[in-house]
């Protein structure tokens, strides 16, 4: 009886070691749920920005309000019932083009 004890507590031991230590037990079990967790939170920004990049496709396909807005922005076009502008420094020099967007971060829309 012995005998069946000691081996029954060696297989218990045996079982303990490979879920708290070995590579694939519990802190395998951990850091895939941290994985999933960091791929999620990655996923969710990516969806965020697709839609946001799928509304200005549908604005530019559909509205001439977004491709006016390029068009000044972009190009430094005028309306026909607008007025141009030009600020000159008091040194006589121009001043600087606004810099452009950066082509990485995504464009917020103003509400017109």
């Amino acid at each position: 009886m012995r005998v069946f004890a000691a081996a029954l507590l060696l297989v218990l031991l045996g079982l303990q070691y490979r879920l708290w230590l070995s590579d694939d037990g519990l802190r395998s079990v951990l850091n895939l749920r941290r994985s999933v967790a960091a791929q999620r939170a990655e996923n969710a920004g990516l969806e965020q920005r697709n839609s946001q990049l799928a509304a200005e496709v549908k604005d530019l396909k559909t509205g001439t309000v977004a491709i006016q807005e390029r068009a000044r922005n972009d190009l430094g076009m005028v309306g026909p019932d607008e007025t141009f502008y030009q600020v000159i420094d008091p040194d006589g020099r121009m001043a600087p083009d606004p810099a452009p967007p950066k082509p990485d971060l995504p464009v917020q829309k103003t509400a017109r």
